[in-house]
């Protein structure tokens, strides 16, 4: 499905981006994210967060975060509770904020060129060490006007699938100020794709709250 969308040049890139693409293949990305300035562990964007990343001059990929991990930077040594509080840990500690990583998987949903919406896997993904940006609202709201990316999303493996489902339309429907119309017809998509397991459908949709 193709729609037509804003120039490259006039989409907004220039907002900080929130991590940086470390391995890539042709369906998803890992990029781990980025150290806030002050002592704080690294902002995980939630499940089912939309964001991008470019192929430079070319397209801006589209996907959702659909996984996401923090783990100690020394892969020998585990973390252990040391039972303080976060400002206990900037006062006595402020070194174990250099100690963690944070990393999230993004599932490639589509791209968007100057002309066009794509709602299916772009050629190539985003390359190593480019930027990751939060998708804006309209940006949200442009891409979701068809459904052709439910069958991309239900196809996902190695990630809890149905809940990564029902936490994209509950942030879908919130951008949307509770469109509701809009829920509706998300729904009745996946009922066409789900068609031969009610069971499944039921749940994902009961995790939706109009």
């Amino acid at each position: 499905m193709r729609l037509p969308v804003p120039s490259l040049s006039q989409r907004n890139f220039a907002a900080d981006h929130i991590a940086e693409v470390i391995a890539t293949s042709s369906t998803e990305y890992t990029a781990e994210c980025l150290p806030p300035q002050h002592l704080h562990f690294p902002t995980v964007p939630p499940l089912g967060s939309w964001v991008k990343a470019a192929v430079p001059e070319e397209y801006s990929i589209i996907g959702v975060v659909c996984f996401a991990s923090t783990t100690p930077i020394d892969t020998v040594h585990r973390a252990i509770a040391l039972g303080l509080s976060l400002e206990e840990l900037r006062l006595q500690q402020p070194q174990i904020f250099a100690m963690f990583r944070s990393e999230i998987r993004v599932a490639m949903l589509g791209y968007q060129t100057n002309q066009h919406i794509y709602q299916h896997l772009p050629p190539q993904p985003p390359p190593i060490h480019q930027g990751v940006f939060l998708c804006s609202p309209e940006e949200i709201i442009d891409f979701t006007d068809t459904f052709h990316f439910w069958r991309t999303l239900l196809q996902i493996s190695g990630v809890p699938v149905d809940e990564l489902v029902s936490a994209i339309l509950r942030q879908v429907y919130q951008v949307r100020k509770c469109d509701r119309n809009w829920l509706v017809q998300a729904s009745k998509h996946l009922g066409i794709l789900l068609k031969d397991d009610y069971d499944r459908l039921r749940a994902i949709l009961a995790q939706v709250h109009p």
